[in-house]
C-alpha cells in the first residue's frame, strides 16, 4: 500500500471518527427546535421536579397572568394553616362579582365554608367571590391580603412579579398586575409542594352538599386539560382582555411530571384556549430521557 493510499485511509478515519462523536453529543433536532405552532406571545416549559428549563419564549417578559394570580391567593393560604377555620361569605362579594363582570363561585353571602372548601371554589370555577372571602379573612383585610401576596412573592424570588390584587382582574388598570413566564413556573413548582393544592387543582368538579350554615355547591374545573389530556393533573387557567388566554399546567407521565405555562394566547374568554399547552405538553414529552 502506498504512502499516499495510507494516509488517505488515515484521514478517511479520523473524519468519520470525528463525525461519530458529533452525532453522539449533538441536541436532537426535536429539541433543538422546540414544539411547533405555538401562538402564545410568552411561554415556558420544565422538568417539574428539577426546574430545568426545556424551552421558553420571551421567558422574562412582563404581562398581565389574570387568574393565574388566584394560584398565588392560595399559596399564601395554604402556607398561613388552619384550613378548617369557617370563613363567613362577606355580603359584599356579590357587589365585587357584579362591578367587575368577575368569574364567580355563585356563593351565597351568611354561607359558613371551610377555607379548604374554598380552595376549591377559587380554583376550581376560579371564583373571584372565594379570592374576595379568603383575602379578607387572611390578610386579614383585602389591602394587607396583597401586601402578603408581594412579600410572598419576592420570597419565592419572583423577582418580576407585581400583584395589585387577590384575583388577577383587571384593576386598577389592565396591566398592574403582572409576572413573567419564568417567574410563574417558579410560582407554580413551589404551590404544587403542597399536597392540598396538587388534590384540588386535579379535581375535575367538586360538590358540597347543603348542610348546617351553608347551601349545596358544585364547581367543575375550568382548566381545559384535566380529563381531557393524558396525565394532566394541574394547575390554572386565566383570562383578560389584556392578558389574553393564560395557562399554568403541569403534567406527568411513566414518572416523569413537566410544568409549562402560556401567556397571551390567541382566544376568547368563552373559549379556554388548551392548544398551545397540548403541543408544548406533546413535544416535551417527545424528548429522549
Amino acid at each position: 500500500m502506498s504512502r499516499l493510499t495510507v494516509r488517505a485511509s488515515a484521514l478517511l478515519a479520523g473524519t468519520v471518527l470525528a463525525l461519530g462523536a458529533l452525532l453522539a453529543t449533538a441536541t436532537p433536532a426535536s429539541a433543538a427546535s422546540g414544539p411547533g405552532g405555538v401562538a402564545a406571545r410568552s411561554a415556558a416549559v420544565e422538568n417539574a421536579a428539577t426546574g430545568a428549563l426545556l424551552w421558553s419564549r420571551g421567558l422574562n417578559t412582563e404581562r398581565p397572568e389574570a387568574s393565574i394570580t388566584k394560584v398565588m391567593t392560595a399559596y399564601v393560604v395554604i402556607r398561613a394553616g388552619n384550613l378548617n377555620r369557617k370563613i363567613t361569605i362577606p355580603s359584599a362579594v356579590i357587589a365585587y362579582v357584579l362591578e367587575h363582570d368577575a368569574s364567580n363561585a355563585g356563593l351565597r353571602p351568611g354561607d359558613k365554608l371551610t377555607a379548604g372548601q374554598l380552595l376549591y371554589a377559587l380554583l376550581l370555577p376560579s371564583g373571584a367571590d372565594a379570592a374576595y372571602a379568603l383575602a379578607q379573612a387572611y390578610g386579614p383585610g383585602l389591602s394587607a391580603f396583597v401586601t402578603k401576596m408581594n412579600a410572598t412573592a419576592r420570597l419565592l424570588g419572583m423577582t418580576r412579579t407585581h400583584f395589585s390584587n387577590f384575583d388577577g382582574l383587571p384593576y386598577p388598570t389592565p396591566y398592574s398586575n403582572y409576572s413573567t413566564a419564568a417567574n410563574l413556573l417558579t410560582l407554580g413548582r413551589a404551590a404544587m409542594r403542597y399536597p392540598v393544592f396538587r388534590t384540588v387543582v386535579a379535581q375535575r368538579s367538586y360538590r358540597i352538599a347543603a348542610g348546617s350554615g351553608h347551601h349545596g355547591y358544585l364547581w367543575k374545573n375550568l382548566n381545559p386539560l384535566i380529563g381531557h389530556y393524558r396525565g394532566a393533573i394541574g394547575i390554572k387557567p386565566g383570562y383578560t382582555g389584556a392578558a389574553g388566554q393564560c395557562l399554568l399546567f403541569e403534567a406527568a407521565r411513566n414518572g416523569h411530571s413537566v410544568i409549562g405555562v402560556t401567556l397571551d394566547s390567541p382566544g376568547s374568554i368563552d373559549t379556554v384556549n388548551s392548544a398551545d399547552a397540548t403541543r408544548i405538553l406533546n413535544w416535551a414529552f417527545s424528548l429522549p430521557r
